[in-house]
């Protein structure tokens, strides 16, 4: 009954229209999306069977989905606004998607479900990352993979130290996007193993490309 209550409040509390309309504006622009989507389908192409993609936001990966490797996908979002403009993009979708409005926090599955699990630039503004990623272990099944594109921490101590200054803006006009996260650190202390990791992009903004796994449990 808690955990309802609990979740409840967290989606009422995560509301960013004008972010929303800003972001989709933005990911549909040419210059963009020669860059960020050969990494969407990059990522997305890896996901197989029974699919969960947290943070769907608008949509944006659906086209991506290989219909000849997976089943279905389940796909979480917290905001409302941007779920209207993911439910538009259904129609581009190769695979049947479902969507749900959900914290990554608190995902409304049962244990051990997914085969797979997608998240692109999402936990630069998730609340709780470290909850976050204990529920995604919790309906990943063991074996299954984690795929990640985030932008991440800066390698280097000036640039590191610019994100940590400029982080209160960030929140306040970008989503509550933390772009000074190590994200990289996160999935590995919570357990996930490192298959594959490139990062593509250095300076403010370095972008993370990870592929992990849900070791199988001992027997």
């Amino acid at each position: 009954m808690n955990k309802d209550v609990n979740h409840r409040e967290v989606l009422q509390d995560i509301s960013y229209p004008r972010f929303a309309a800003f972001y989709t504006w933005m990911t549909t622009r040419p210059r963009l999306t020669r860059w960020v989507d050969p990494l969407r389908r990059e990522i997305v192409g890896q996901a197989q069977g029974s699919v969960l993609e947290v943070g769907a936001g608008g949509g944006q990966n659906f086209p991506f989905y290989d219909a000849d490797r997976v089943e279905r996908v389940e796909a979480t979002e917290p905001d409302e606004a941007m779920l209207v403009v993911a439910r538009r993009r259904l129609p581009e979708a190769p695979v049947p998607i479902t969507l749900t409005k959900a914290t990554v926090e608190a995902l409304p599955f049962p244990d051990a479900h997914f085969d797979s699990v997608v998240a692109t630039l999402v936990f630069c503004s998730v609340g709780d990352p470290e909850q976050g990623l204990h529920e995604i272990w919790r309906v990943l099944k063991p074996g299954g993979t984690l795929l990640l594109i985030e932008h991440v921490r800066a390698q280097g101590k000036r640039a590191a130290w610019v994100q940590d200054v400029l982080v209160p803006l960030t929140t306040r006009v970008a989503g509550n996007c933390h772009w000074n996260r190590d994200t990289r650190q996160a999935v590995l202390s919570a357990g996930f193993l490192l298959t594959k990791a490139r990062e593509v992009q250095g300076g403010l903004q370095p972008v993370l490309i990870m592929s992990t796994i849900r070791p199988l449990q001992s027997e």
